[in-house]
């Protein structure tokens, strides 16, 4: 009698919990499927939408540019790094634990504050622009289009290449890479035969996580791709366009968005699944003394990349100082006037909104990961499979679809949640939990079941246990995971721009809108508040985990 109640009271957890995923994450995207294959006049079944994107070389013209820029990013992201982490961990670089952490910075913030910023840099008026233009006497264009999109992107990515790839390294035996050096392998041999096969399996996890990351993101080519459109800019104005809207022709685009996603995630899963290995480190790679050109060229490369990739940051809260005239005009003084103008504003709820909707998702993801992750990893059934994977979906479909699919959903009877703050915070919720389950789930693998055991034979219920012995015993890894959600979360653009209101408005649409608008002193100041939140929340993430780097 009590094994059926224990039983019931997990699988009816489990069955809540699902219900949630279903009624947020499963039935918005059905009704996405649907809209795309029914007419709205005869309510029957059609494939013109889709007839109507592959026949115009307009529309599928954005997805080969898609592809275009994802796969030169994610190359170019690759390229940049693969040799920094290696150079990291071989080489005794000065602050290196320092230079770690404005690494993973400059992935952690959105990537269309890097667009906006080398707008402010490259532009056709930017900073550097202007000098080039002045001393070389000529008149660039600046950084819009094709090549200015791969330049963030790749700038913003690579910290994730970067990570995957250190995580192996950390993992590598260093005794095979000095019995190569024994046999007379030069370094450039030793790095090509030994090293990058047994990071390979990282290196491509990583970059086709870089590829779902930039093929799904539209704040920056639509900050600066002007007459270079790519496939989430298209599906944004279609469905949030001025003029000449479709619903269901946007829903067929957020089908072919979604079937590619899911495509990469299961590609990513094989690999993971079939080209992973363990690796014991009984040597681990030790970090040496360079010398000679080595050393100078070492410096060179990781000081230089690292300036490059914290660029945007600096350049944010550097303009975040100067007088603006006219919203786009610095007049070159220094003031904090873009701050009057920004925290202290009548009727602007944006930061407090940030923080307010943070952290009540935050609680929602903390709450839930906590349970799905027990479910999924001391209670396997049937049910907890299928929460296992569904509770995934938000992670690999793009935000702006999730947005358009929860309009779609919950725009009518019988939950009408549009407008209201409500579907932001369950939006961001549900985007950002898979962080907080991940690190979740590797600390309850690493607690013993007997640990539990012992507390009932103790007396004590199957749930309390797990409340008063498992729960605090997972605390650390459940707060590391949130921090890393919280700063993503706060950070989150692509589902928010097409939720807000202007009662619900965050930091990144306040961005966002204040750069459309060209007060880039505003959006200067927004952003340094975002940039400051994230570096803080990250040193805490640090001093929680008590961790020097981050590495996956």
């Amino acid at each position: 009698m009590n094994t059926a109640k224990k039983f019931n009271l997990w699988i009816g957890i489990a069955l809540l919990i699902l219900c949630f995923f279903i009624i947020f994450v499963v039935y918005p995207l059905i009704l996405i499927l649907y809209k795309s294959v029914i007419d709205p006049e005869s309510s029957k079944l059609t494939l013109d939408y889709f007839t109507k994107f592959f026949a115009r070389k307009y529309y599928w013209s954005t997805l080969v540019n898609s592809f275009y820029v994802t796969v030169c990013s994610t190359i170019i992201a690759s390229v940049i790094g693969l040799p920094m982490a290696y150079v990291l961990r071989s080489v005794k670089i000065p602050g290196s634990k320092y230079l770690n952490i404005l690494i993973v910075i400059s992935y952690l913030s959105p990537p269309f504050i890097g667009a906006y910023a080398w707008i402010q840099l490259l532009g056709r008026n930017g900073f550097v622009t202007q000098i080039i233009n002045s001393i070389f006497g000529v008149k660039l264009d600046g950084i819009y289009g094709f090549a200015g999109i791969v330049l963030v992107f790749a700038l913003q990515s690579f910290p994730l290449i970067y990570m995957y790839v250190s995580g192996a390294l950390k993992n590598l035996d260093n005794s095979l890479n000095e019995a190569a050096e024994s046999l007379g392998l030069t370094a450039f041999q030793r790095v090509r035969q030994i090293i990058l096969p047994l990071v390979m399996p990282s290196l491509l996890a990583g970059s086709l996580l870089v590829f779902m990351r930039v093929f799904s993101d539209f704040g920056t080519p639509m900050l600066i791709g002007e007459g270079f459109k790519t496939f989430p800019v298209l599906i944004y104005t279609q469905f949030m366009g001025e003029v000449s809207t479709d619903d269901h022709f946007a829903a067929s685009l957020c089908v072919i968005v979604i079937v590619i996603t899911l495509l990469l995630f299961f590609l990513q899963r094989y690999i993971a699944g079939h080209y992973s290995y363990s690796m014991t480190a009984l040597k681990p790679m030790e970090a040496v003394e360079a010398k000679g050109s080595k050393k100078i060229f070492a410096y060179l490369f990781v000081y230089g990349v690292t300036f490059l990739a914290m660029l945007p940051q600096l350049t944010v809260i550097f303009t975040s100082f100067l007088e603006v005239s006219g919203g786009a005009v610095y007049t070159g003084n220094f003031s904090l006037q873009n701050y009057m103008n920004t925290l202290f504003a009548k009727d602007n709820n944006s930061i407090t909104n940030t923080y307010l909707f943070g952290i009540c998702a935050i609680f929602i993801v903390v709450f839930m990961g906590i349970f799905i992750s027990y479910l999924t990893v001391r209670k396997r059934s049937y049910v907890t499979e299928v929460l296992d994977t569904v509770t995934m979906f938000p992670y690999i479909i793009p935000g702006s679809v999730l947005g358009i699919s929860f309009l779609y959903a919950f725009n009518k009877q019988p939950l009408i949640l549009s407008g209201t703050a409500l579907i932001i915070i369950i939006s961001l919720a549900i985007r950002r939990m898979p962080y907080t389950i991940r690190s979740s789930t590797a600390i309850i693998t690493q607690i013993s079941p007997s640990i539990e055991e012992a507390a009932i034979s103790l007396g004590a219920t199957e749930f309390k246990s797990f409340w008063k012995v498992t729960v605090p015993m997972m605390l650390p890894g459940v707060l590391a995971g949130a921090i890393m959600s919280w700063i993503t979360l706060i950070s989150e653009l692509s589902s928010s721009i097409i939720l807000y209101t202007s009662k619900t408005s965050t930091l990144t649409v306040a961005i966002y809108t204040e750069v459309i608008r060209s007060n880039f002193g505003n959006a200067a100041a927004y952003s340094t508040v975002l940039t400051l939140t994230s570096i803080i929340s990250l040193l805490i993430f640090f001093k929680l985990t008590h961790n020097k780097d981050i590495s996956v």
